[in-house]
């Protein structure tokens, strides 16, 4: 199968369900409320696509959300679940199922799917579901694009720089800073203000705002 090509910028509904006519339904009816859709007939066939999207450099947190069904031939829906939270692509996630239980329903949501609806299942509902979907992949893409932003400028600063940004964070004053560095305060103020310059920030707020955020993300510290 040839992978297609995709825009990550676009916001995209994925459709995996090896029901052919499910897939055109869902999309009929999605694409007649203004959305963009793609659809697929296995779970194979979407991790193949998040795969292409990974090695052509593209953001790995596509701007989007996953209808998936839960039982469909060879990678059953909840095993691709599994596979999406391993390869760490933070799609939000709602089930469909004509064989869905409630144990299989508190399983998917423990995970993260964000709910699961039984065939047939009602359009309105399906509709309001996928906005919600959209704005939780809104709002962790934003996230994302700061993190990668802040993260840009922390790169700006020294050795020297970053421990004494650490010691900011920290609440450290300045005469503190100095002994914990064996360096003048006269030193630690033109550090402190090379920092504020470089992270392109007015105040000490701001600046605790950018550092955490960064330490938020999970990459490690410098």
């Amino acid at each position: 199968m040839t992978t297609p090509n995709i825009n990550t910028d676009q916001e995209t509904v994925f459709v995996v369900d090896d029901d052919e006519a499910v897939r055109d339904s869902l999309r009929w009816l999605l694409e007649a409320n203004g959305y963009h859709v793609r659809g697929f007939g296995s779970a194979d066939d979407f991790l193949r696509f998040c795969a292409d999207v990974t090695q052509s450099n593209r953001p790995s947190n596509l701007v989007g959300c996953l209808i998936l069904d839960v039982r469909m031939p060879g990678m059953s829906g909840l095993e691709l679940q599994d596979a999406l939270i391993e390869q760490n692509i933070n799609l939000p996630i709602i089930f469909v199922t004509g064989h869905g239980d409630v144990p299989m329903a508190v399983e998917t949501m423990k995970k993260g799917a964000m709910d699961f609806i039984e065939k047939p299942f009602d359009e309105a509902e399906l509709r309001l579901q996928v906005e919600k979907m959209l704005s939780k992949a809104r709002q962790e893409a934003s996230s994302h694009r700061e993190q990668q932003a802040a993260e840009e400028l922390l790169r700006k600063l020294t050795s020297r720089e970053h421990q004494v940004l650490e010691r900011i964070i920290a609440g450290r004053l300045n005469k503190q800073i100095a002994d914990d560095l064996g360096i003048s305060i006269k030193t630690v103020e033109a550090h402190r203000a090379n920092i504020m310059e470089k992270l392109n920030v007015n105040t000490v707020a701001d600046l605790l705002r950018l550092a955490l955020s960064k330490r938020s993300s999970g990459s490690p510290r410098p």
